[in-house]
């Protein structure tokens, strides 16, 4: 009798250019697809604005809605002739810079505020009713009390972005910390971490992703307070352009300085992501990915 013995059947190990051909195969797939969605988002911008070119000529009235002809001409002579309030790229520069700063200065005071108090359940309760109040006020009535406390200058529409600023970050930071794994922390203080260790290690780490979030939107908010503090009162920035042109009623002005502010809020949500991407760097791939989506 014999016996038939034979090895379990085993599959060979992945070559490595087979690895890198599906790889490759991926990249070109994701490649090809990003082509689409781009090509798709063109399709929807040449759509819009050529649907809004047609019916500014043809059904409404272009004085009141503009139209994206005009809207190019005023953009034109204002980068090339300037504006009646000096260069744009002066008025671009002061409203870039009261936004930085408020969005700077908010950022940091939300994020050591929401993560200490987020971490002090005592304290917390007791400013509770205040910071809640404090966000419930209008903040067209902030940026007017700013320009009588500190005046016309850059002070303060800085003050307004701040304001704005401060809150959509410090709600974030206080949940990120509130959110901290406890097992972690305890095991952590039984390893003889200092209040500080805690800190650094562990509850910054965490709260990361909610900060971050909460970023995306705030500079918005800063250029937001930037240009309220310049509609209430400045003689420079975006935000005094367009009062003009509403005041000259001016359509084609208004929405040329939308525009503007649109495409530094989109370079600043750019530049955002990529410090993202390398603040979370240290997680796994497919943690980071979605947290960019």
């Amino acid at each position: 009798m014999s016996l038939d013995v034979r090895a379990p059947v085993q599959s060979a190990p992945e070559s490595a250019p087979a690895r890198r051909s599906a790889v490759g195969f991926l990249l070109g797939r994701t490649s090809h697809a990003s082509y689409v969605v781009n090509g798709v988002r063109v399709a929807l911008v040449v759509v819009w604005l050529g649907s809004w070119e047609l019916a500014a000529r043809t059904v409404v009235d272009p004085f009141y809605y503009s139209m994206p002809s005009k809207i190019w001409d005023k953009l034109v002579i204002w980068f090339t002739d300037g504006t009646s309030q000096g260069s744009i790229w002066s008025n671009i520069a002061i409203t870039l810079e009261e936004a930085v700063l408020g969005f700077l200065i908010g950022t940091l005071a939300g994020v050591v505020l929401g993560v200490v108090l987020g971490r002090s359940r005592f304290t917390a309760e007791v400013l509770a009713p205040f910071i809640k109040g404090a966000n419930a006020i209008p903040r067209i009535v902030l940026a007017s009390l700013f320009v009588i406390w500190f005046g016309l200058g850059m002070s303060s529409k800085v003050a307004t972005a701040f304001v704005l600023v401060f809150f959509a970050v410090f709600f974030n930071a206080f949940q990120g910390a509130r959110e901290v794994d406890k097992v972690l922390v305890d095991n952590a203080r039984i390893l003889g971490a200092s209040r500080w260790d805690l800190m650094r290690t562990i509850i910054l780490p965490s709260a990361t992703s909610w900060i971050l979030a909460s970023m995306h939107v705030a500079f918005g908010f800063a250029l937001i307070g930037a240009i309220v503090g310049e509609f209430t009162g400045a003689d420079k920035g975006l935000g005094i352009l367009i009062n003009h042109s509403q005041g000259n009623f001016d359509a084609a002005g208004i929405y040329a300085g939308m525009l503007i502010t649109t495409v530094l809020a989109l370079v600043a949500e750019w530049l955002i992501t990529l410090l993202e991407k390398r603040l979370t760097s240290w997680r796994p791939p497919a943690v980071s990915q979605a947290a960019a989506i």
